[in-house]
């Protein structure tokens, strides 16, 4: 058989190369829409994840652990989810916790009998957790204690759960996977024994019962092994199949531990390249990218808040927006919008459009500020500062805009708004460039208006 040059026109193999070619320029049917928290958390992705779930064949959590709170309301019963995606409430879709998340199993099989008695059925038929995540310990929980407790009046005011040190052990590569308590079970309890003797060594009051523990843990082996499988083959074939896969965030931008307000963060990245390495996709099967953003800002605990307000406003945006945190039960600081800090993130994680939640919480004020700028060293400047000392500096610049000073609660069309919180809404989209696709004004699955385009 004569041969030709490698771009032949009759070589053997040039279609078949170029199908090739085609085949790995896009080689999944569907695309991953993903929901992440576009300021320091608690802006409602939970409600947004479960009004998407309703069409979608799998919802997955990437990263994090059960220090994320979301909260569901589904015909007047709140569903808290701390670990699992809040999408579990879809019957009709699987949920996956995936390789980037880790999983303290006390707490997981906690919160999945307490949403059982609110309603949710089924779950075991419809959860699938990662062989590569990583396992969270009471002593990680102890641990996370007794470092907060040295650092006294500099504490970051982390939630206590053990996510931090779970990913320091992690990093460290002394950490523990679901694999590891599934396979051989002396291997197990050997990582644990020596995990548990690292903290006692690094802390005097440190205590651990390692034979009950390692009894206890063998009963989770049990229940926990029906509901392991490994995630990224899960979801390749998945994709490459067709099926609709949603991906819901915790946490939020600016606390992710390169992005956010370091250190005051959390311990994963929470922005899209968590995402990525926590479901193990790679980048060209993310399509829509939803950041959620309340129409106001708040923050848990500790760190610099430009906005923030100490007066009367602030207080009343607390009361009216119930600003509790799910998990850690703290009232959260509240402040205006600030789209100088959105414009940052839309940057790092290139929403494609937005869901703007609690616009109703506004309804009472006759003014509203916005944030639309900062000075520093009493110049702008044009980037969100990389250091906290230099953002707890900075002057904030504010346009304000007319309140609408009426209900908006029962409203379910764009026009049916208030023309103020119209032009609210277009005020915020024309600064970031991203269209609004959502508005919330209430805590139910119906409190959502969809804004035609």
């Amino acid at each position: 058989m004569a041969q030709t040059a490698i771009n032949g026109e009759n070589h053997p193999y040039a279609s078949n190369h170029e199908q090739m070619h085609q085949r790995c320029l896009n080689p999944y049917r569907s695309k991953v829409t993903v929901v992440l928290g576009a300021q320091w958390g608690d802006e409602g992705k939970g409600k947004v994840v479960d009004m998407l779930a309703t069409a979608a064949d799998i919802v997955c959590r990437c990263q994090g652990g059960n220090n994320a709170g979301h909260t569901v309301v589904v015909n007047g019963k709140d569903f808290d989810f701390h670990l699992l995606p809040s999408g579990i409430i879809n019957e009709s879709c699987k949920s996956v916790i995936g390789n980037g998340v880790v999983i303290h199993l006390p707490g997981l099989f906690d919160e999945l009998a307490k949403n059982e008695a609110k309603g949710l059925t089924n779950w075991q038929e419809r959860l699938v957790i990662s062989n590569r995540a990583h396992l969270v310990f009471d002593l990680h929980q102890q641990v996370d204690g007794l470092q907060e407790a040295e650092k006294g009046g500099k504490s970051l005011g982390t939630t206590k759960k053990g996510i931090g040190p779970c990913y320091s052990s992690k990093a460290t590569r002394n950490g523990i996977r679901v694999s590891d308590l599934l396979g051989d079970f002396k291997v197990f309890s050997e990582k644990f024994e020596a995990l548990a003797n690292m903290y006692k060594r690094l802390f005097p009051n440190f205590e651990v019962d390692v034979t009950a523990e390692l009894t206890r843990y063998r009963d989770y082996a049990e229940r926990l092994r029906p509901l392991v499988q490994d995630t990224v083959s899960f979801l390749h074939s998945s994709l490459k199949e067709g099926k609709s896969v949603l991906v819901e965030g915790a946490n939020a931008a600016m606390l992710d531990i390169d992005f956010g307000t370091y250190p005051y963060v959390t311990s994963s990245n929470c922005s899209i390249g968590g995402v990525i390495t926590g479901l193990g996709l790679p980048p060209q099967t993310i399509g829509e990218v939803i950041g959620v953003v309340k129409a106001y800002t708040t923050r848990v605990g500790d760190g610099p808040f430009p906005t923030e307000l100490h007066d009367e406003i602030g207080a009343l945006l607390q009361k009216r927006g119930s600003e509790i945190g799910v998990t850690t039960q703290r009232v959260r600081r509240c402040g205006w919008l600030d789209l100088a800090l959105l414009r940052y993130t839309a940057m790092v994680n290139g929403y494609t459009s937005l869901c703007v939640t609690k616009l109703d919480i506004l309804d009472t004020l006759e003014e509203i500020k916005v944030a639309i700028s900062y000075n520093l060293n009493g110049e702008k400047i044009n980037y969100f500062p990389g250091s906290i000392t230099d953002l707890g500096r900075v002057d904030v610049n504010y346009v304000t805009v007319p309140g609408w000073s009426k209900s908006t609660v029962t409203v379910r069309e764009f026009n049916e708004l208030p023309k103020e919180a119209q032009d609210y809404i277009r005020l915020i989209e024309s600064d970031l460039g991203v269209p609004v696709r959502w508005i919330g004004v209430g805590k139910g699955r119906e409190s959502i208006i969809n804004v035609k385009d």
